[in-house]
């Protein structure tokens, strides 16, 4: 089984850390899992254009083709004016629409006020079921206070929330 964790920021490290620490959690709770973190810091992404994949550059092969390998994914965002970020919005456009079928999808995410959780629920989910995942009930939002020096998730709770998402996904996938 492999899991990949997209960390949908191109800026900051807190959106890397938090699928980093899921994708730990992953491995605590089955060590035979194949983890990769895929951060989108170190890709460029070319826009969508409306051309062949082919024609796109190898980084933007690279990560669509890491998502479609992978039995689970790990989403993660900032959450900017109550949105996920234009980057993170243009993979998902590079992608087809069954891609994500059969296959489990988390959600972590991160933002400086504690409304913008429900960004997950009305925006997130609704695009990760229209490319066909398995859904968890779980999924984390981390408060910026939740972080510490070197971005470090410092709030117990947090921490027990991404070891029962991490627990989640694996379960889930077991039985699809």
């Amino acid at each position: 089984m492999k899991a990949v964790g997209l960390s949908g920021a191109i800026i900051g490290a807190k959106t890397a850390k938090s699928v980093e620490e899921v994708l730990t959690a992953i491995n605590h709770y089955d060590e035979s899992v194949v983890t990769e973190l895929v951060d989108l810091r170190n890709y460029d992404v070319e826009f969508v254009r409306g051309v062949p994949f082919s024609e796109y550059n190898q980084d933007t092969q690279d990560v669509v083709n890491k998502l479609n390998e992978a039995d689970v994914i790990v989403i993660g965002t900032p959450i900017y004016q109550a949105s996920i970020p234009g980057v993170l919005k243009n993979v998902f456009d590079h992608l087809a629409p069954n891609c994500f079928k059969g296959k489990v999808a988390g959600i972590v995410t991160n933002g400086g006020s504690e409304k913008h959780f429900l960004m997950t629920e009305y925006q997130l989910k609704p695009i990760l079921s229209y490319f066909k995942a398995i859904l968890p009930l779980n999924n984390v939002f981390l408060h910026t206070s939740c972080f510490g020096p070197n971005n470090e998730i410092t709030n117990e709770e947090e921490k027990e929330r991404i070891e029962n998402l991490a627990k989640e996904l694996i379960e889930l996938k077991k039985l699809y």
